[in-house]
């Protein structure tokens, strides 16, 4: 007659699944809650370091650089204690090797790791949808707008659509009289002509920021009928419109730059984020196995 032992107590069965989801998900909540507090600290840390005025605070590099290594920080406190919390709490396995507990242990921390990250991902998912659908709505009711007053026959001026070349097609027309330019305008007709002339000069500045380039014919156009409207020479006409030129590809060049730093600092952030979460993964494996290993040595 056979004898049929009795299971050690706490021992695993053989076949089952050496995943200990409770454990798991103690430890990412336990995480992404850390993870929450330290991006809290963060953010008012960075607040703290910015400033609206020229020349003081943190500089757009320095804030990039303490911004990464910030996620570094908070990823690895998060994820050692998530790691720590899951190998404290995960079942104790009787039976396996040494080696093979190693490895469960290390398996969990890292399924707490992922299992963080995923409910980190849903919340900013959550708060983008959130923007997402308050900008849609925003849009939706601008729209409604527009369509109301264009039913209405509120007419557009051509230069809202361009309200950087306003300042510059105002300079082309000046007068060194204001009062004498006031008086010639007396009439409607005289007033109704300076309108056109203004609005023809904000289309060729805009068909030059479009191309780039304002061609000549439209450069010498420009110049007769500057002329021709405040009084002054033709070479001073020229002048002020080579003048807005050059204004105009500043500001392109200084867009262009702002886009290019903007570009770098994205891609900069990006690789720290990644890195943070590779250093996070594998201290959160490291926790894990530390602190199934410590629950191990004071098991009676």
């Amino acid at each position: 007659m056979s004898v049929v032992h009795a299971p050690a107590p706490g021992a695993v069965a053989v076949g089952a699944s050496a995943v200990s989801w409770p454990a798991i998900l103690g430890g990412a909540v336990a995480a992404a809650v850390i993870t929450v507090v330290m991006l809290l600290i963060g953010s008012g840390l960075g607040f703290a370091a910015m400033s609206p005025w020229p020349n003081a605070g943190a500089s757009a590099t320095t804030f990039t650089v303490v911004g990464g290594l910030w996620l570094i920080v908070m990823q690895w406190v998060s994820s050692g204690v998530g790691g720590y919390v899951t190998g404290r709490l995960r079942t104790r396995w009787v039976g396996p090797h040494v080696h093979e507990v190693f490895f469960r242990d290390t398996a969990n921390g890292f399924l707490a790791w992922a299992v963080a990250t995923l409910i980190g991902v849903a919340l900013v998912a959550s708060s983008v949808g959130t923007l997402a659908s308050g900008s849609a709505r925003a849009v939706t009711s601008i729209a409604s707008g527009a369509a109301q007053g264009a039913s209405q026959g509120v007419a557009v001026n051509s230069s809202a659509l361009v309200p950087s070349l306003d300042y510059g097609v105002d300079r082309l027309f000046r007068t060194s009289s204001p009062a004498a330019s006031d008086a010639n305008a007396s009439s409607a007709a005289t007033s109704a002509n300076a309108q056109a002339a203004r609005t023809e000069a904000v289309r060729i500045a805009a068909n030059a920021a479009r191309a780039g380039e304002m061609p000549a014919a439209d450069r010498t156009y420009l110049a007769q009928l500057i002329a021709a409207r405040t009084g002054i020479q033709q070479s001073e006409a020229e002048k002020r419109v080579d003048d807005m030129i050059a204004d105009a590809k500043a500001t392109a060049a200084k867009a262009r730059e702002a886009a290019d730093a903007a570009r770098k600092a994205a891609s900069a952030a990006a690789i720290f984020i990644a890195l943070s979460m590779l250093i996070g993964a594998f201290i959160a494996c490291v926790a894990a196995a530390y602190g199934g290993s410590s629950r191990d040595e004071n098991y009676i």
